[in-house]
């Protein structure tokens, strides 16, 4: 199969779930069902090339260094497939097996679908999934791991495409996560963490990064958090799918219980890239204020907004020698005066090295702006006490329901930072204490006039949202006194 043809194949099991189940949830049937399919069928063929080694040894054939995984018996895709009555209960057999044959690797990996609920799913609506993925072997020799691996990123957009206003859970541009990584130039060897890695788009662009440019990318360490149990499953299947075996993606909240720790400390980490889940409200702050891990250095944020916890927690996360970190954010990060004290703090550190503001509609179903934050623990000593500003905004193609970056975008954006001198209407490195002396507002358009915007609206408009943030936190502030009052 060609790749289009084998991403319509794909594709082609998701169109029979319409009007069955919603499109958000998709991808909980549908992704462990083609990975339950590619290893039973890689299973197989590395079971006839041993089988052909040893002149029909099946003893020698069954045994478990000649596979990737473990088949234990009654779990191959044949033999539910011969199932034609309660179909949900031998495929979540099937896959509860395969996991415990293999529960270092696969353990949970299948999730937690409701295969057995016939209201939702009746036995002929399985029948045909499986029918329809019984039309091609998915072995290696017939669909290597890139191929497999690019039909499978395929997937997950047309998911995110589909259901919308769930797909910022899981899924990040991937035409941003190119430029993230390209800043990042993660090298052989290095670790790479995201506390919320979601599909695990952007662990693993850094290690086909190092496979396009011909380095060694087995190498690399990758490890990842997710709290959503569906999407981090998602996550290591990817893995999978691409031929990525050495990696550690865990469940688990990273505010509330970080997942890698060394020395009862957080784990450090070479480079971190991260698309953060923005303002939750629903986070433990007491528990934050008092962090064993050293996390609220800067101070605690709001209840209403997370943003500066997990951007402290990848402060911490940091190599102190070579550590290097990108995220992905709305701009409200940049500005927004009930951060200002931590946001100061950070400024104060020097660890900011880039603030690339980019175009509307890069978020799924969102048209708000976005801005990459990059940081080091360890500047150039050219950098030191200096930031660089880009405003990116034009360099973006508009669609209809989202927007990319297309090359040249990227390649504009990455050469502004690598050269790290002003460029006129589109760079420019600034002081520090410049910084500072502007109350410590990180917003571009302050540094790199926008050309949306028109120069002497800039300051009013800033001084606009000002006046009104801080006019809604006193009112807050009164209510909740008339409040105590009257109780």
């Amino acid at each position: 199969m060609t790749q289009k043809e084998l991403e319509k194949y794909l594709w082609g099991a998701a169109t029979q779930l319409r009007g069955t189940i919603d499109a958000g949830d998709y991808k909980q049937y549908i992704f462990p069902l083609l990975f339950f399919k590619r290893i039973c069928d890689v299973y197989d063929e590395e079971f006839e090339n041993a089988l052909a080694e040893s002149d029909g040894d099946m003893e020698y054939a069954a045994f478990a260094e000649h596979h990737h995984f473990q088949l234990p018996e009654g779990a191959h895709w044949k033999e539910v497939r011969e199932t034609t009555v309660n179909v949900g209960v031998a495929l979540q057999d099937a896959m509860r097996a395969i996991e415990k044959a293999n529960p270092d690797t696969l353990y949970g990996i299948f999730g937690d679908a409701s295969w057995t609920n016939k209201n939702r799913l009746s036995d002929e609506t399985l029948i045909n999934l499986i029918e329809h993925y019984s039309q091609h072997k998915l072995s290696l020799s017939n669909i290597p791991d890139d191929k497999l691996g690019n039909a499978y990123e395929y997937l997950i957009k047309e998911f995110a495409d589909d259901s919308g206003h769930t797909a910022a859970e899981f899924y990040t541009n991937r035409t941003v996560v190119t430029l993230m990584t390209k800043i990042m130039d993660p090298q052989p060897g290095e670790s790479v963490y995201d506390p919320t890695c979601g599909s695990g788009g952007l662990l693993l662009n850094c290690a086909l990064h190092l496979k396009e440019e011909g380095r060694e990318y087995r190498t690399l360490k990758l490890y990842g958090q997710e709290i959503n149990l569906i999407t981090s499953a998602i996550a290591r299947m990817n893995m999978f799918m691409h031929g990525i075996e050495e990696f550690s993606i865990v469940r688990g909240d990273t505010l509330a219980n970080p997942a890698f720790l060394h020395n009862d400390e957080l784990k450090k980490f070479n480079v971190i890239l991260a698309n953060p889940p923005y303002s939750i409200k629903a986070w433990d702050r007491k528990a934050f204020e008092s962090d064993p891990y050293g996390r609220n250095q800067w101070g605690t944020p709001p209840q209403s907004c997370a943003d500066y916890a997990f951007e402290q927690h990848i402060h911490q996360s940091m190599d102190e020698l070579n550590g290097r970190c990108v995220q992905l954010w709305p701009h409200g990060i940049l500005f927004r005066d009930n951060e200002k004290g931590m946001r100061k703090k950070m400024i104060e550190s020097d660890t900011i090295d880039c603030v690339i503001a980019l175009g509307e509609n890069l978020f799924y179903n969102s048209s708000m702006e976005s801005v990459l934050l990059i940081r080091r623990t360890n500047k150039e000593a050219s950098k030191k006490g200096k930031i660089l500003f880009i405003n990116a905004f034009e360099e973006v193609k508009d669609e209809k329901t989202i927007s990319y970056l297309l090359d040249h975008h990227i390649e504009k954006i990455f050469q502004a930072y690598k050269n790290y001198v002003d460029v006129d209407g589109f760079a420019r490195v600034i002081d520090v204490d410049e910084v500072m002396n502007n109350d410590g507002s990180l917003l571009v358009t302050k540094y790199v006039k926008s050309t949306r915007i028109k120069d002497n609206d800039v300051l009013a408009f800033e001084d606009a949202y000002s006046e009104w943030n801080n006019s809604s936190t006193n009112l807050k502030s009164n209510m909740n006194q008339l409040f105590k009052s009257l109780g």
